[in-house]
């Protein structure tokens, strides 16, 4: 990345992260150039960046100043804490820059926007995905990616769809993806969990079930699980393909998180089995806005035709898809990619820390992991979940009960609640995590 834009995204994330504030002055060019150790004119490419995205402001003859922002005032309730959204955080929404790729796609490609685009997507869009997806081990062609309407629209897809082998059951992950779970349900489609932990899954079971019990796919997610926030280790992703070429039983990777990690050599799944038994996702919510509603979906040849014909008519905005091409092309995902995950990264490791002052306790069992945006605190099994949700939420402090995360049917369920770090502040996580503490303790007390 070019010294500049590291410049400013470091720059933009202390500003969303408050640690410089609304009309507050930053370090002057030189004290700047200084501290990154660069030249004053590198900084005064960052800083007049900041100013055309309206994020800072210059007085002549005094500096640079941080924009007043809509809720920046001092009389905002800042006093709740949001462990529960999964939403990306509003502040780093990446408007201007969207803005501007919306309207070059309407100069670059006119009436085509106005028109039925074709059910698969927009073709320009597919071949640039084809060299984004291969950044991630995902080599394919164009002719094997679909663009959805969101990740949820391909996985409606793929549960209704017929499959080859005439198989009809679902295999799932306990705990899953929630809104996933009631989907399956609300559909009467036939579904079995197994359990999945943060040291990941039984092999042996997965196969029995893969021998045994007519699946069609398996759904899974092999990063950054929801609600886990754990990963497979790479031997477990390389058994799992092995798996189902030996079982021909097809994989469902949902790796909607897969923007948000630095890993390094993590492969997905996918790159174990290219060519005939795992159909991957990916989202684009999670990083620029969950209203573009824009998905990708890389299909095995023996899957594209029947999938096309269950997404026979083109439903997805094509201004939407174009600007996402621009967008990409342009090299502006990338960079908001690092800016967003640098913000959740420091989130993540301000949780962490917040834990290790008080897990000491003994009352709260934090799954491991330090990236994407999810963390589980698993609980004694004495304490109330529904009691304790509603203390905490008389406390300012919103978190998502586990119970949302299992089939209803699902018996060996262990008691916990989700956190997630997308929407939290940075100077509230510390204390969110003490009022857990503090309530989980109330519980094992009271139950005594």
């Amino acid at each position: 990345m070019k010294k500049y834009l590291s410049i400013l995204t470091d720059m933009e994330s202390k500003i969303q992260e408050g640690q410089y504030r609304s009309g507050q002055k930053l370090p002057s060019v030189r004290s700047a150039a200084q501290s990154y150790g660069c030249s004053i004119s590198t900084v005064i490419r960052a800083y007049s960046e900041l100013e055309k995205r309206h994020a800072i402001y210059s007085v002549s003859q005094s500096g640079y100043y941080v924009v007043q922002k809509d809720g920046d005032s001092d009389n905002m309730d800042k006093s709740w804490i949001d462990f529960a959204s999964a939403s990306p955080d509003v502040n780093v929404f990446p408007y201007l820059d969207f803005q501007h790729c919306l309207n070059k796609a309407i100069d670059t490609y006119k009436y085509e926007l106005f028109t039925y685009g074709d059910p698969k997507g927009m073709e320009k869009l597919r071949h640039t995905l084809v060299s984004h997806l291969a950044g991630a081990q995902v080599f394919t062609t164009a002719e094997r990616i679909m663009i959805t309407a969101g990740a949820q629209q391909a996985l409606e897809i793929l549960t209704k769809m017929p499959f080859p082998g005439g198989k009809s059951v679902i295999l799932v992950e306990q705990p899953s993806y929630n809104n996933y779970l009631q989907l399956l349900e609300s559909e009467g489609v036939p579904v079995i969990g197994i359990a999945r932990t943060a040291a990941g899954i039984d092999l042996q079971a997965l196969e029995e079930h893969f021998r045994s019990r007519h699946i069609k796919f398996f759904y899974t997610m092999s990063r950054y699980h929801n609600p886990l926030g754990t990963s497979y280790s790479a031997e477990q992703r390389k058994a799992i393909a092995k798996l189902a070429t030996r079982y021909n039983v097809y994989i469902v990777e949902d790796d909607y998180m897969a923007d948000l990690g630095e890993e390094r050599g993590y492969d997905p799944i996918y790159a174990y089995n290219r060519t005939s038994h795992v159909v991957y996702l990916k989202s684009f919510s999670k990083i620029i806005f969950p209203g573009l509603r824009l998905g990708a979906v890389v299909l095995p040849e023996r899957l594209l035709e029947t999938f096309h014909a269950f997404k026979s008519y083109g439903d997805t905005s094509l201004l939407s898809q174009a600007a996402l091409e621009i967008y990409i092309s342009n090299g502006m995902y990338e960079r908001h990619k690092q800016k967003i995950y640098s913000q959740y990264e420091t989130r993540m490791q301000a949780l962490n820390a917040a834990l290790q002052r008080y897990e000491g306790t003994g009352f709260i069992e934090a799954m491991p992991g330090d990236g994407g945006i999810y963390k589980l605190f698993k609980l004694p099994q004495t304490v109330n979940l529904e009691r304790l949700i509603r203390r905490l939420q008389e406390r300012n402090v919103h978190v998502v009960s586990g119970k949302l995360f299992y089939l209803s049917d699902y018996l060996m369920r262990e008691k916990f609640i989700r956190i997630s770090i997308s929407r939290a502040r940075l100077d509230q996580i510390e204390e969110g995590v003490r009022v857990i503490v503090e309530e989980v303790k109330r519980e094992v007390g009271n139950h005594w």
